[in-house]
């Protein structure tokens, strides 16, 4: 039961900030955005688990892309494909894929998940007593 009250908290917070920034980046957004932001923050959260503490950071970012990438792939053909919410359209975009992802996102993604990475480790150290985060930032 505590591990699935982490997971919730978790994933609200990942999906509330996911919809700010969205709606400060595009000056709106939409409620299944929390939903799709929540679940790319529990994923990438879940690094830790799969992952030691020497992984380089940046591979845990390029990681993390890759799952945003493919959770916002899915998300966009189920609620904008199937079920037709139209909610984002990447088809002017460069290098899109059925205009859902493209590739100026998932390098914007790789950005955004260094934040996410550290602030998910903290909460998880402030708020569920784990492991205190550290981070390797080059290869040595």
């Amino acid at each position: 039961m505590k591990s699935l009250l982490k997971y919730f908290f978790l994933f609200i917070v990942g999906g509330i900030i996911y919809f700010y920034i969205e709606t400060l980046w595009r000056g709106y957004s939409h409620w299944a955005m929390i939903g799709v932001g929540g679940v790319c923050f529990v994923l990438c959260g879940l690094l830790n688990e799969v992952f030691k503490w020497d992984t380089v950071i940046w591979k845990q970012m390029l990681i993390c892309s890759i799952i945003i990438t493919a959770v916002e792939f899915t998300s966009g053909l189920i609620l904008n494909v199937w079920l037709g919410l139209g909610i984002w359209d990447y088809s002017n975009m460069p290098f899109n894929i059925l205009g859902q992802i493209c590739l100026p996102f998932t390098l914007l993604w790789y950005v955004l998940s260094a934040p996410a990475i550290i602030l998910d480790d903290y909460l998880r150290y402030w708020i569920f007593g784990e492991e205190k985060p550290h981070y390797i930032w080059r290869m040595q």
